[in-house]
């Protein structure tokens, strides 16, 4: 379910992108971390898109002589824009970690704050000292230690929060809250209040951002594919259905994310 492209809505234009998987001590707390690594001619900037998946990023950046910054889920896709040289080492967290670093993960929608853990810097920043070759291993792997150091055991509750993203990210069956909720044996309401302690967004919302970025990948990687057939594959009840989410979040339809150089 889970392409390296998935989210990145112009995979072909990123720098040096890595995606590192989670070490067993974290599995609880990140997905995995990504590591951007970019060296843009003098003058110029390249912009990055993304659908984001729905989650907060704990991210250490090279930039500005160095900082630690808490990027929030997202309502509609976003951009980075890179110059110069340098380096970030992302954490996309699962559920369970977010109240370490924010208590009211809906206030930081759409939105980015920098966080005062010097320690947290100073680990990733001498990790990432060495060879660029091995970087993005090098940088997780102190992030990684950082956190299980910092953010403890999740608790009952985190845990299934963390059951509620997973559900959400791997199953296509899962189209209504109603289904996430038989499957977890819980209830819709309980799900509304996981969601806006640990995640910051509605499980339907989460539910719509996993449907759509698998879209976009499909428009994507089949220039061909009958973009009706897209949205039937996807559980959308017709190709307005899907052309309405793609308006929302990407701000344009799916027809025109093909012709602008998706592939």
């Amino acid at each position: 379910m889970t392409g390296a492209d998935r989210g990145i809505l112009y995979p072909a234009r990123l720098p040096r992108f890595t995606r590192v998987p989670a070490p067993e001590a974290v599995r609880g707390l990140v997905r995995w971390f990504w590591v951007p690594q970019w060296d843009v001619d003098a003058g110029r900037v390249s912009r990055q898109h993304v659908v984001a998946f729905p989650a907060c990023n704990l991210v250490v950046d090279s930039r500005d002589g160095g900082f630690v910054g808490l990027a929030g889920p997202t309502t509609r896709r976003s951009h980075q824009d890179l110059s110069g040289s340098g380096w970030a080492v992302g954490a996309q967290l699962l559920p369970a970690a977010v109240p370490a670093f924010t208590d009211d993960p809906t206030a930081l929608r759409d939105a980015y704050r920098r966080l005062d853990l010097p320690d947290l810097l100073a680990a990733v920043r001498d990790a990432t000292s060495g060879p660029a070759d091995g970087l993005p291993a090098r940088g997780a792997a102190a992030f990684a230690d950082w956190l299980a150091a910092h953010v403890g055991e999740p608790s009952a509750e985190a845990s299934l929060a963390n059951a509620m993203a997973e559900l959400i990210d791997s199953d296509p069956e899962v189209l209504r809250v109603e289904d996430l909720a038989l499957r977890l044996a819980t209830s819709p309401r309980t799900l509304q209040r996981l969601a806006r302690r640990y995640v910051g967004l509605p499980p339907a919302a989460m539910i719509r951002r996993r449907r759509l970025q698998e879209a976009a990948e499909r428009v994507r990687n089949d220039p061909g594919a009958d973009l009706a057939r897209i949205a039937a594959d996807l559980g959308y009840a017709d190709h307005a259905h899907l052309t309405h989410d793609f308006r929302a979040v990407l701000g344009m339809a799916p027809g025109a994310y093909r012709r602008s150089g998706a592939t």
